[in-house]
């Protein structure tokens, strides 16, 4: 039977390290790097490897060496390598970096509904998994590029791309980039930290949704049945112990050498206990340490919701909890709430992003594709953890929408004009979108004299987790107005005292465009440009860290952010 007749395997399965080669598990012969075995989607794949999406190019700029591309054949040739070939093997470095960047992928567009783009005008990034020796490790724009980078450790030579959680914190940046391309925006402190914290969930949920992962977690702190070792005492699965075995433990056993790269994500979520003063706090106004403010709202939630699961699974005869499925409970979950998050990213506005606004995306993406929250009660969960954190939804707090819950986005509640609009077209058509944004401009309360701009019409077909098929088409526009600091005051907005008043200032606003099936409104979620107590606070945020002092291409290079994130010095946006 000729090829073009024999079906194709869709998918190919790699081994990856599950976390951080310092991560350990025993075995009969002592301990060893914790792997995993994982589904990536099968494509035709060159030297490199090198595929549709993904393309592994392994030159070390600071020894001037092309590493020989790998070959990823039908079978997986390091499945029962030895940790010192993982470890030394520059062909296995490749394999695990392009396999996590393919998982990563793979996850936002299952999210998502619809194939997703880099942050770049290209299809595919180029992965360097052994760039330069400097412990550090980002996303460039500009060179369309995912860069990692080796260091000696105190044993031995550390590489970033053998970590599971760094290569996923990377590839989330270059994704959510192509998404919102805004969100690099000088603009509030939570835009500022959004990169950087929602890149730490993405990481974190990605690797505790591997089952290897989550048995390693519950073998380092529960306690085990003697007679039963299948079984795990409840005592042992209480929320303050989960956290400290899944998040301080885990951070204990990974050491400190990564830390600059990763910047400990997962012992300061579980250090940080909740409070509604952090987002008032002169020690959290920097978007590193604001963005964990973040982070420890999301994973808390994560914590909570697996407790209360386990709860529910009731003992068995002999006092105990059955381990598979306090393992199984615990990746489903975080599987769960990656996707939930990933999905949020079409219902949060497409410029000057607060944390506030994205708990209401969270909340609302996750009420339109499974009404029915009693199984997790995530929605629930979520939003008392974002509040007791002092972020409390942007939506109308006296609003209940439907079924009576708390924090969801209000669909427009204004009169809409269809009559003129093409309905075919508005699924994939942005002047179609714009005329339709102009026919109802007044209703959609846009500025007029300002700059109006569609940045992308996306059609998604969203599967629910009981098979509920969910379409719809997500269009962002922006507006933009160039404005001197004395033209501000008749608008509302009120200029630093001290800014001169010829001082040049971009004002943004901007929305994103939820339609349903039948080419209908469902929420319109924007940040108004006329806003004025968001534009007051923006303005005076950016004057206090020196952005118009600067300049705008001070603030956008993804390459000195983690630099600067290991030495704690202040950063108000990713630099370019």
């Amino acid at each position: 039977m000729s090829r073009d007749f024999m079906p194709q395997p869709r998918t190919r399965k790699i081994t990856i390290i599950a976390q951080d080669p310092s991560v350990r598990v025993k075995n009969g012969r002592g301990k060893r790097i914790l792997t995993a075995q994982v589904d990536v989607a099968a494509e035709d794949l060159a030297p490199g490897p090198s595929g549709h999406r993904v393309q592994i190019i392994d030159y070390d700029s600071s020894n001037n060496t092309l590493y020989k591309p790998a070959k990823i054949t039908d079978g997986d040739p390091y499945e029962r390598a030895s940790d010192s070939k993982l470890l030394s093997d520059p062909g296995f470095h490749a394999q695990n970096v392009y396999a996590i960047v393919m998982r990563t992928l793979a996850r936002f567009e299952l999210a998502l509904g619809r194939r997703v783009s880099w942050g770049f005008d290209g299809h595919q990034i180029k992965v360097a998994p052994h760039a330069f020796a400097d412990a550090n490790a980002f996303y460039s724009e500009q060179d369309r590029a995912l860069m990692f980078g080796y260091f000696q450790g105190e044993e031995s030579m550390v590489f970033a791309c053998l970590s599971h959680d760094v290569i996923a914190h990377e590839a989330t940046h270059a994704l959510v980039d192509g998404l919102r391309e805004r969100y690099t925006d000088p603009s509030s402190p939570e835009q500022a930290a959004f990169h950087e914290g929602f890149s730490d969930v993405v990481a974190l949920l990605s690797v505790f949704a591997l089952p290897a992962v989550v048995e390693t977690v519950i073998d380092m702190g529960a306690a085990r049945k003697t007679n039963a070792p299948e079984l795990i005492s409840p005592s042992s699965l209480t929320k303050e112990k989960l956290r400290a075995s899944a998040l301080f433990g885990l951070a204990d056993e990974m050491g400190q050498e990564l830390s600059g790269i990763r910047g400990n994500p997962l012992r300061r979520s579980a250090e940080l206990p909740p409070s509604k003063a952090y987002m008032s706090s002169p020690d959290y106004i920097e978007p590193h340490k604001r963005g964990e403010i973040f982070v420890a709202a999301i994973m808390n939630a994560f914590i909570e919701v697996w407790v209360n699961r386990l709860k529910g699974l009731g003992q068995q005869s002999r006092g105990g909890l059955d381990r598979k499925r306090v393992v199984e409970e615990g990746a489903n979950i975080a599987e769960y709430l990656l996707t939930m998050a990933i999905r949020a990213l079409d219902y949060a506005p497409p410029v000057d992003l607060q944390f506030c606004d994205f708990l209401s995306a969270l909340l609302t993406a996750d009420r339109e594709i499974r009404p029915d929250d009693s199984r997790y009660n995530f929605r629930n969960t979520l939003l008392t953890s974002f509040e007791s954190y002092g972020m409390p939804p942007s939506s109308n707090p006296k609003s209940t929408s439907v079924g009576g819950e708390r924090g969801l986005w209000d669909p427009p509640r204004v009169s809409l004009t269809y009559d003129r609009i093409h309905f075919e077209p508005m699924q994939h058509d942005p002047d179609e979108v714009f005329r339709f944004i102009w026919e109802n401009r007044k209703a959609l309360e846009l500025f007029e004299d300002a700059y109006s701009h569609v940045l992308s019409v996306r059609p998604c077909l969203r599967i629910g987790p009981d098979g509920f098929a969910l379409r719809e088409t997500v269009a962002e526009y922006m507006q933009m107005i160039t404005l001197t600091a004395a033209e501000l005051k008749p608008l509302g907005i009120k200029a630093p005292p001290d800014m001169p008043p010829e001082t040049e200032i971009t004002l943004y606003g901007g929305g994103a465009l939820i339609f349903d099936e039948y080419g209908r409104l469902k929420f319109h979620i924007y940040n108004r440009i006329l806003n004025a107590d968001r534009q007051t606070n923006r303005l005076k945020y950016l004057w206090e860290f020196g952005y118009f002092q600067r300049g705008s291409s001070q603030f956008r290079r993804f390459s000195n952010l983690h630099r600067r994130r290991a030495m704690n010095e202040p950063t108000v946006m990713p630099e370019e």
